[in-house]
């Protein structure tokens, strides 16, 4: 069987975020709290979920007005947990305008392994854990060109690992897991994809993960795969 599709996730696979715009975001709200920012994973989701359950009309968000909206409110949560008081529902918009999906810079790699599978043929899509600015953030990067689905986890209703937002990839390009490649740098979520089928590796830029045979270290590797077995 021909491969005849691949899929990529997002953040860390094909594009990472820009430094410079999270420390724009740390900076100013350790000057209005007097306080460090805590920008771990789990401090941004204490309050994510804390939005989510709180039974608010844009939570969860299927518009891009209500994406604005929920992380207008993840905002002022923040404030309240680090104490800032003054200005809030100011400052709040200004972070939201500037920062609510911030900008993503595509790896060295990314361009050129993206015109290699579309030269070849492919389909080609995204699927993201992310809100439904994922399209907007591909487009503001140059990317979107290169895609003919976007798979969002809050479109979709279910989050990667869960097959539901696989097959609704799979089924907005036609075609089954056994003909589709994916990538990943999240272990859990590449090895889901490979247990419904996929072709899938995980990529491990930093190189924190064990070696397997379904490990790579850039986007490159895949092309090196796929002229190795001449499955196309």
């Amino acid at each position: 069987m021909k491969y005849k599709a691949i899929f990529f996730d997002r953040d860390g696979t094909l594009v990472h975020g820009d430094p410079e715009w999270t420390r724009f975001r740390n900076e100013h709200l350790e000057q209005w709290s007097g306080r460090k920012f805590d920008d771990s994973y789990d401090y941004f989701m204490k309050f994510f979920e804390k939005v989510e359950g709180g039974g608010f009309s844009f939570a969860p968000y299927k518009t891009l007005e209500q994406e604005l909206d929920f992380f207008r409110q993840w905002y002022l949560y923040v404030f309240e947990d680090m104490g800032i008081t003054e200005k809030t529902a100011e400052r709040a918009d200004m972070l939201v305008e500037k920062l609510w999906y911030l900008k993503k810079h595509p790896y060295p790699e990314t361009v050129e392994v993206l015109e290699y599978f579309r030269g070849k043929g492919y389909k080609m899509g995204v699927i993201s854990d992310c809100p439904p600015s994922l399209e907007m953030t591909l487009l503001n990067c140059g990317l979107h060109q290169y895609f003919t689905s976007f798979t969002a986890s809050s479109l979709v209703g279910a989050m990667k690992p869960d097959p539901v937002i696989f097959n609704a990839a799979l089924k907005a390009q036609g075609v089954t897991a056994q003909e589709s490649l994916y990538v990943d740098d999240y272990p859990p979520e590449a090895d889901g994809a490979r247990a419904l089928g996929f072709t899938s590796f995980l990529i491990d830029r930093n190189e924190s993960h064990p070696d397997s045979p379904w490990t790579i270290r850039n986007l490159r590797e895949l092309v090196n795969f796929v002229e190795r077995k001449g499955r196309r």
